[in-house]
């Protein structure tokens, strides 16, 4: 192992009822402590969320209400946990921007002070995307085999575009796509209709504010309101839809929440 550790090192991941860090909860933890002597210990622990696990979140993970429903509340592990994190650094994938979160705001419900200000973290999901680059160059340059010269200008970036797309139709012919929940979205076949399945059947308006979900049903894609059908919030909540015309959102944006609205008004008749 190249890697040199001053402090134990804690490799983790959560498996939770969803993606929201105030109102979900964890179910499951495992964690790979290393150590500098190169010793390991390792520790997973699943709890009772105290909440029920959506079957969306179970598909994902495997866990359902019935496999934790006799087991402890996170509170009855916490203190055992911290003691087990105790002056490590920590690490795994897109760590920053939920697991960490997810796992702070728990220990905080205890009232356990999960302090992190003196902890290294290190996101191998954050170095992977600043390695490997997700621009129109690099997939040119990995697609087919070319450095874009002239990059930015419109025709060179259209030209580069066209090679892209032919060059993934060939490399990932009748190969089945699916999202990161496992979903699957379509195979690739060397036809319009079959690649658009897979780049836009779950969008809603251009700017993503609004997706369909996995019943096909228009939800938001943002705020206090996401996962949320958008019909259900504004038949309870109509004044959400005056403060979004209000508000600094692209037309295309407006347009849609209007044409949804407007189903609800033909429901009622």
């Amino acid at each position: 192992m190249n890697l040199k550790l001053k402090n134990p090192l804690a490799f983790f991941d959560l498996e939770t009822t969803g993606t929201n860090v105030s109102n979900d909860r964890i179910i499951e933890i495992h964690i790979i402590k290393m150590k500098p002597n190169g010793e390991h210990e390792e520790k997973n622990l699943r709890v009772n969320p105290q909440i029920p696990i959506p079957e969306e979140s179970s598909l994902i993970h495997g866990i359902y209400d019935k496999d934790v429903k006799d087991l402890p509340p996170f509170k009855a592990i916490a203190k055992e946990l911290h003691k087990f994190l105790e002056g490590c650094d920590l690490s795994g994938f897109n760590i920053i921007r939920f697991d960490v979160p997810m796992l702070v705001e728990e220990f905080l419900r205890e009232n356990i002070d999960f302090d992190i200000s003196n902890r290294k973290l290190v996101d191998s999901q954050k170095i992977f995307h600043l390695m490997e680059k997700r621009t129109l160059s690099a997939a040119y340059e990995f697609y087919c085999k070319k450095s874009l010269e002239d990059a930015h200008s419109a025709e060179a970036d259209t030209r580069a575009c066209m090679e892209v797309l032919f060059a993934q139709v060939e490399k990932y012919q009748d190969r089945q796509v699916v999202d990161t929940k496992g979903n699957p979205l379509g195979t690739i076949k060397g036809d319009v209709n079959s690649l658009h399945n897979i780049s836009s059947t779950k969008m809603v308006d251009l700017a993503g504010r609004f997706v369909f979900n996995d019943q096909g049903v228009e939800v938001f894609n943002f705020g206090k309101f996401k996962n949320r059908p958008i019909l259900d919030v504004l038949q309870s909540e109509p004044a959400y839809y005056d403060w979004m015309m209000r508000g600094d959102f692209p037309l295309d944006t407006k347009r849609k929440l209007t044409e949804i609205r407007l189903k609800s008004f033909k429901y009622k008749r």
